[in-house]
């Protein structure tokens, strides 16, 4: 196998089955591939009571910053019914062009296409004006606990920094060149209890009924509007994902009543005046209503932005050059793993077109992996050039 070939390294990369949290094979091939080409590799296994262990990989090559990463994950998402699929999942069959299986976009595809721009440009140059380096986890499909977070904090306590970062999730709309992520907004998720009070359906009066006060709170909430937006992103909305009852019983009214939402805020906040600003507009809605009602909150990444500067224009810079297209700077679509890489240093994403990721039949144009490998190639180049 030429490991310098996106496409090959892609295939190999997606018959490694691996899905969250499962390693799969997919990190043993990259540092194989990457110790073979001097790279110095650290594989580490992060653990946390309460969730699975989970495998991750840190490479470098060179010692001279400036240190630019590119960051990804090779663990992906269940393939569902392997019966619903053109060709199995993990089989990376190309046919017509066009590679499937599940991980040929999200994100196998763009590590794949990294690790062989770089090794074709360390074998061209034969040295960088500073170090390439990959940060690759194995659970940003699943809880996002044991991976980048911690390997971050591994670097920290090593003292070794990351001067930029290139996260390769698929960014692209509709054709490779369309979108570089610039930003994210603040994804806050609440969990909402009203509490009633227990009785029989027939006697209502000598009940509290919880149902009615959660669903005039969620008819509150949904059509709350937040802000307006900014210059640089959308509005923030907020979206109620589950509404449950603890209850069977068609006769009896039941002691409570949950719902659960998620808030996509953005630059106008930040995770502490998100949260404060929710907890007063809730605590507002139940007195109008008279509900008794309780909030738990968590959030998995707070609202970032990188401005335009060295590290946007080396990729635009790249990408028009092989492309033609002038990319599109946007703050669009949920969360990655850039809403952690964003404390440490400036952070972007591009990848591939993202229009099959988690769907059945997930796949790729083997000329988009061709394609997104010599961007990467030229932006490694345009990155260093212009330090």
């Amino acid at each position: 196998m030429d490991l310098k070939d996106p496409v090959a390294l892609t295939q190999a990369l997606v018959r490694c089955p691996s899905v969250t949290p499962e390693e799969g094979g997919a990190l043993t091939l990259l540092q194989n591939t990457l110790e073979a080409h001097g790279f110095e590799v650290h594989r580490m296994t992060m653990r946390e009571e309460g969730t699975p262990d989970v495998q991750n990989l840190y490479a470098r090559f060179g010692r001279q910053g400036p240190n630019l990463c590119f960051a990804g994950h090779t663990d992906v998402v269940p393939p569902g019914d392997e019966k619903n699929w053109r060709y199995a999942p993990f089989s990376a069959e190309i046919v017509d062009g066009v590679m499937y299986g599940r991980g040929t976009v999200d994100m196998k595809g763009g590590i794949a296409c990294f690790v062989a721009a770089a090794l074709r440009l360390i074998e061209r140059r034969g040295g960088l004006r500073g170090s390439l380096s990959l940060l690759i986890t194995g659970d940003e499909e699943g809880p996002s606990i044991n991976g980048t977070v911690k390997v971050l904090d591994w670097l920290a306590a090593r003292e070794e920094r990351l001067d930029a970062c290139v996260v390769g999730e698929p960014t692209n709309p509709c054709r490779l060149g369309d979108m570089i992520k610039i930003g994210r907004r603040g994804s806050l998720t609440a969990e909402m209890v009203v509490r009633g009070r227990q009785g029989h359906a027939a006697y209502p009066q000598q009940a509290d009924n919880p149902v009615p006060k959660l669903a005039a709170l969620i008819d509150r909430l949904s059509n709350w509007e937040i802000d307006g937006g900014t210059d640089s992103f959308e509005k923030s909305n907020l979206e109620v994902t589950v509404i449950s009852v603890p209850n069977r019983a068609a006769n009896v009214i039941p002691a409570s009543a949950r719902a659960v939402f998620n808030i996509r805020y953005n630059d106008n906040w930040n995770s502490a005046t998100m949260r404060l600003r929710l907890r007063e507009k809730v605590a507002e809605i139940a007195a109008e209503v008279a509900a008794d009602v309780s909030i738990e909150l968590s959030g998995t990444g707070d609202v970032f932005l990188t401005r335009p500067g060295p590290l946007v224009e080396a990729m635009r810079a790249a990408i028009g050059e092989v492309t033609g297209a002038a990319a599109e700077l946007s703050t669009s679509g949920g969360t990655s793993d850039a809403r952690f890489i964003q404390a440490m240093c400036p952070v972007i994403e591009f990848g591939l077109v993202n229009r099959t990721i988690h769907q059945v039949d997930e796949c790729v144009e083997v000329a988009d992996l061709v394609q997104l490998s010599e961007i990467y190639e030229r932006f490694i180049e345009e990155f260093f050039d212009r330090e």
